[in-house]
């Protein structure tokens, strides 16, 4: 079994006061086998109703919400099935194939006598948004989203010892070079996580071979059970459909994206989509894939400041996918090749960009760039910290940052900002920045601020004479 950090996260949501938990994520992500194992481990009694598979079970939560009686109809079609309060956890997979099931959440919530875990792969996605007839529980449920396996994940699986990892935290913290040999090996591993990637399957097989062609092989069998789920919804009596124009608009989206990502300038064109359509057509497409979790995208700000949802761009965005190993994937054999051999220059450096924006977007950071009308200069992205606007370059070699340094030299024009780097490179620093090696991206964890307040003292409060 993998090593997840989602786990300690569903230790936490047992140990303390919760609400039923819906565990968001891509298909194939690991969903479903983790809130299993996680079952086995914490509870005496596991009921696991797979919703999309078995349609006969839906019938359970159609009548009363009532506890007692949704028990009763779950252990008539489950007849292995034990409720014992307390002590059992109900797993519904696939919940969004049945919103009476994602309806019912509330009242096991106030009945309190079961555990309840839920996954969906397609909430939210077009097909599965229509209001639901018995409402939404909103207020009891909890919600947590699921991303392929990080660096730092990938690194515990390797069986390295934990005093290494401890060791480059460190040195990353203190800023002080990593010793050569861990460096090496650390750039090692980085590279192959960039062609193996996160989805479970992919990095399985690839330990337990080492061989290429076998992952690549597990890779584009995820893109293809994706695919074929494209389209999908429910009609109004229940049953699934395929949306057929949707599934080639889609498609074509997806199909377009390494030729988007080998541009000079990054910017997602729709022109560049194959398929009939205008562009706010072909956008559903896209969109799809945005909500099923298998890209994300990344938008221009008119300037680079704080707070960058008030400056993006809404028009003008890159688009990368979730998981930079299936996006090496799609780029033949020779392009993971070289990447393996320290080459991230392929395709203009999409593939270092990419390695960025999922590493981003798998701490739960809004992505955002900076391009200039002109054209220069451009941050390949900016983030927030403390209330600033961070700038990044990232460059697949130890090349200088130009547009980051002249950005720096010029704050009357563009403002004061910390600044980062991520190169191929050892620790290091340079005038206004810090620079990373591309392994430091494994090692950041989105800072979980608190903002403690002065309670007024309402007792004292009187009405002026």
């Amino acid at each position: 079994m993998l090593q997840r950090d989602i786990w300690e996260e569903l230790v936490a949501w047992k140990n303390r006061h919760h609400h039923p938990l819906v565990l968001r994520g891509l298909r194939q992500i690991g969903k479903t086998f983790i809130v299993k194992e996680f079952g086995r481990t914490f509870y005496d009694n596991v009921v696991y109703l797979d919703l999309r598979a078995n349609n006969s079970v839906h019938a359970a939560f159609e009548g009363s919400f009532d506890i007692k009686q949704m028990v009763l109809a779950i252990t008539s079609v489950d007849v292995s099935a034990r409720f014992v309060p307390g002590k059992t956890l109900l797993i519904l997979d696939e919940i969004q194939d049945c919103p009476n099931a994602l309806s019912s959440l509330k009242y096991w919530d106030l009945d309190g006598s079961f555990d309840v875990i839920c996954t969906g792969s397609f909430l939210g996605v077009k097909g599965f948004r229509a209001p639901y007839e018995r409402g939404v529980p909103v207020g009891y449920e909890e919600q947590l989203t699921m991303h392929p396996l990080t660096f730092s994940e990938f690194l515990v699986n390797t069986g390295m010892d934990g005093g290494v990892l401890d060791y480059v935290a460190r040195c990353l913290k203190e800023r002080t070079m990593v010793e050569k040999t861990v460096h090496e090996s650390m750039r090692t591993l980085y590279l192959q996580y960039l062609v193996v990637g996160g989805m479970p399957e992919a990095v399985v097989r690839f330990f337990e071979t080492h061989d290429l062609n076998a992952v690549r092989e597990i890779q584009r069998g995820i893109l293809q059970s994706i695919k074929d789920d494209f389209g999908r919804y429910k009609d109004k009596d229940g049953n699934d459909r395929i949306n057929d124009v949707l599934k080639l608009r889609a498609e074509a989206c997806l199909a377009s994206l390494p030729a988007q990502l080998s541009k000079e300038y990054k910017k997602f064109q729709y022109s560049l989509v194959d398929v009939k359509g205008h562009s706010p057509e072909k956008a559903d497409g896209l969109q799809y894939l945005e909500d099923v979790g298998l890209v994300v995208r990344s938008y221009n700000t008119r300037e680079i400041a704080s707070p960058l949802e008030g400056v993006k761009i809404p028009t003008e965005f890159k688009v990368f996918f979730a998981d930079t190993g299936l996006l090496v994937s799609q780029m033949g054999n020779d392009v993971a090749m070289k990447v393996l051999m320290g080459d991230l220059g392929a395709y203009k450096g999409a593939i270092a960009e990419n390695m960025v924006a999922s590493a981003f977007a798998n701490e739960g950071r809004s992505l955002y760039y900076f391009h200039a009308p002109s054209g220069s200069p451009e941050l390949d992205f900016i983030f927030e910290r403390d209330g600033e606007a961070v700038i990044v370059e990232c460059k697949s070699t130890n090349n200088r940052a130009t547009s980051m340094k002249f950005v720096l030299a010029t704050p009357q024009r563009y403002g004061r900002h910390p600044a980062v780097k991520f190169a191929d490179a050892n620790v290091g620093g340079g005038d206004g920045f810090d620079t990373n090696p591309l392994y430091a991206l494994g090692f950041m964890r989105k800072k979980k601020e608190s903002y403690p307040l002065e309670m007024v003292d309402v007792a004292k409060l009187r009405v002026p004479e």
